[in-house]
């Protein structure tokens, strides 16, 4: 059976994913065209080079094979850790990182720059093609110089307000509210960011499935356009747990919280942004300014003093990486320092600010705060 290949191109990085099954490569259009360049290529011909030279992902269904790997693993040993938050058995043996995910029935092997995926079921095949490519693209670009964030960013005239903060500070629902404003998206939780020659920083997508919880979707007016593509037969991404499927058939619109506290949350493909929620995204920008959001229900939207700064904490490394740890040993022994970036993004103009459940009075409050910035 012939490979179909596609291209993805970020920044100076290239990777090609390859596979027998016309549905993953499909898969990986879909979920990068959106922010990254990923066009339909030339497939390998030896089944192990890509032709422009960068990274390759092998993707393909074949059971035979995953159990082959599962049985080396076991010989070897292994180490146990979580991977894209999946249990994952990880081996090493003369330059070869070999993996499996028991419950997804995946199996990896990779030597850096070239990775091979196969499982039993099309789907999570498709998804561990999309997300290893989009660590192929990582590694190259922190190679160049680039460096992840974790924060959203929206962008107006090729200028971009980076949010910042903890998990449920903010950063989804402010960039969604800008959006919502006019605002292009360019990131909802990550973004790759570097400091050019001339002291500007560069700022690009981190493709992404977007979590945007039911109630904010509510308050936004988008629920009942979602439930209705639900309804109609419509998929989000597969990574969404069942009980928010439920929720958005039964037209539910309260938060559903697991016992450990964390938020369930309907989960859009990158593409759904703008074909179901009517957002325009954003590919590049340079930095203009910082905001730093915490939300409270019970006061009114406001902006106040605070001494909070941009640091290294803001900054993914292999130590802070939770969801993402580099069990393929594809990052760089040596990356750029995020100091520099960091010092560069402090001079820029910021504001901290605090949110309430009020999506308007959040929205006029985010325009005056991004105003400022962007004319400062």
């Amino acid at each position: 059976m012939p490979l179909t290949a596609t291209r993805i191109t970020a920044g100076t990085a290239t990777v090609t994913v390859a596979s027998q099954r016309e549905e993953v490569t499909d898969w990986s259009r879909r979920y990068f065209g959106s922010w990254w360049s990923a066009t339909t290529a030339k497939a390998p011909t030896d089944g192990g080079t890509a032709e422009d030279g960068g990274g390759l992902v092998l993707a393909d269904v074949d059971p035979g094979r995953m159990e082959d790997v599962h049985t080396l693993i076991r010989d070897y040993g292994f180490t146990e850790t979580d991977y894209a938050n999946a249990h994952t058995l990880v081996s090493r043996q003369d330059g070869i990182t070999y993996a499996v995910q028991p419950e997804e029935r995946l199996a990896y092997h990779a030597d850096r720059r070239h990775l091979v995926i196969v499982g039993e079921h099309c789907e999570p095949v498709a998804v561990a093609a999309a997300r290893l490519a989009r660590e192929l693209v990582r590694a190259q670009l922190l190679a160049d110089g680039w460096t992840v964030l974790h924060a959203s960013a929206a962008v107006k005239d090729g200028r971009a307000v980076l949010t910042l903060g903890e998990k449920g500070a903010g950063k989804t629902t402010t960039a969604l509210l800008l959006a919502r404003a006019g605002w292009g998206l360019l990131a909802n939780d990550r973004v790759f960011a570097r400091t050019e020659a001339d002291g500007s920083v560069k700022v690009l997508p981190w493709p992404s499935a977007a979590a945007i919880g039911l109630g904010l979707l509510d308050a936004t007016g988008l629920y009942e356009q979602v439930r209705e593509r639900v309804l109609a037969g419509e998929q989000l991404h597969p990574t969404q747990h069942a009980s928010v499927t439920e929720a958005l058939r039964d037209g539910r619109r309260e938060p559903l919280v697991k016992d450990t506290g964390k938020e369930l949350k309907p989960q859009f493909f990158p593409d759904q942004l703008s074909t179901w929620l009517g957002l325009t995204l954003a590919t590049q920008a340079t930095a203009a300014g910082l905001l730093f959001p915490t939300v409270n229900p019970q006061v009114s939207p406001t902006l106040f003093d605070n001494d909070r700064a941009l640091t290294e904490s803001d900054v993914f490394t292999r130590t802070t990486e939770d969801r993402y740890p580099d069990i393929f040993e594809l990052t760089p022994a040596a990356t750029p320092a995020a100091a520099e970036l960091v010092h560069q993004l402090g001079r820029l103009p910021r504001r901290s600010l605090m949110l309430s459940h009020d999506t308007d009075a959040n929205t006029a409050l985010l325009t005056k705060a991004t105003d400022d910035i962007t004319a400062d």
